[in-house]
């Protein structure tokens, strides 16, 4: 028989309404929402640096030293319905491209010299540390003289402004990856090339996301003040030279309209190209906030 004893009591709770335990999740309302939104908030920084050229400019009045942000949509729209700035833009993206391809190669080859022998390694920082403090346009008139007047001459520059920040960031991501995942990569006979592939470039990437970012803006950077310094190339010429011919005709608005070319190009670059290799990398992988 069961001891009545050991019998436990039954209890009846009643349920309490959720308003008495407080708020446990707040609905954000709709300014807050929207200001949670990233392009928002940069879109309003844009268009408060935008109002304060416009009022600025204005107040100055003088066309020859600093147009209104209107005058200057002027002159790029005309620009572009003309099909001289477009021309000229791809003109500078094209040579870009060949430069940076280039410059990766280098880099890549010499990153993978040096994670594999240890003279590779010294020889790595050592040609670091002497060409990276370098600035490449300081080379163009050696490249003008080795290469002559034509492409090659910036696309040399190009390499030089992308090898030594690329390889430079690449190689610190491969040293600072854990000794567990190389271990890990060991364990499974991962070796030469595999082995940088599947343990290496993934452990390092957001290192070797950086290097790629800085290899971009120092070689546009080092693009447009080649031009400026060096003119037009095989009969054209890109966005500095566009700036160039702007400032001596002295069509000031157009000035400013290929400076405003080179940021929108860039703003475009990294916002849409590398946001979104980041996000689906890094932040993919849980290696980024």
């Amino acid at each position: 028989m069961t001891d009545q004893s050991l019998v436990r009591p039954e209890f009846i709770r009643k349920t309490s309404a959720t308003k008495s335990y407080g708020v446990v999740e707040k609905p954000l309302s709709l300014p807050e929402r929207i200001y949670d939104l990233n392009w928002v908030r940069k879109c309003f920084i844009i268009v408060i640096l935008a109002a304060a050229w416009q009022i600025y400019a204005s107040h100055l009045n003088n066309v020859l030293l600093f147009p209104t942000l209107s005058e200057t949509f002027q002159a790029l729209i005309e620009g572009v319905r003309s099909g001289g700035l477009l021309k000229r833009a791809w003109f500078s993206l094209s040579l870009l491209l060949q430069g940076y391809a280039l410059g990766l190669l280098f880099a890549a080859i010499l990153t993978g010299v040096a994670i594999g022998t240890r003279i590779g390694q010294d020889f790595l920082e050592t040609l670091t540390s002497m060409f990276n403090p370098l600035p490449a346009i300081a080379l163009l008139p050696l490249s003008l003289l080795w290469f002559g007047l034509g492409n090659a001459s910036l696309i040399f520059v190009l390499i030089h402004s992308v090898l030594w920040a690329v390889a430079l960031n690449t190689h610190s991501g491969f040293k600072s990856v854990s000794q567990t995942m190389r271990m890990v990569g060991r364990n499974y006979g991962l070796s030469g090339i595999s082995y940088i592939a599947k343990i290496l470039i993934p452990a390092a990437f957001p290192s070797i996301l950086t290097g790629l970012k800085i290899g971009w803006a120092f070689a546009w950077r080092t693009l447009i003040a080649a031009e400026l310094v060096f003119g037009v190339s095989s009969g054209s010429g890109g966005l500095g030279w566009y700036i160039y011919e702007k400032k001596n005709q002295l069509e000031i608005p157009g000035v400013f309209a290929g400076l405003l070319s080179v940021i929108v190009i860039g703003l475009l670059v990294e916002n849409l190209i590398f946001r979104a290799v980041e996000a689906r990398t890094v932040r993919k992988w849980g290696m980024q906030s």
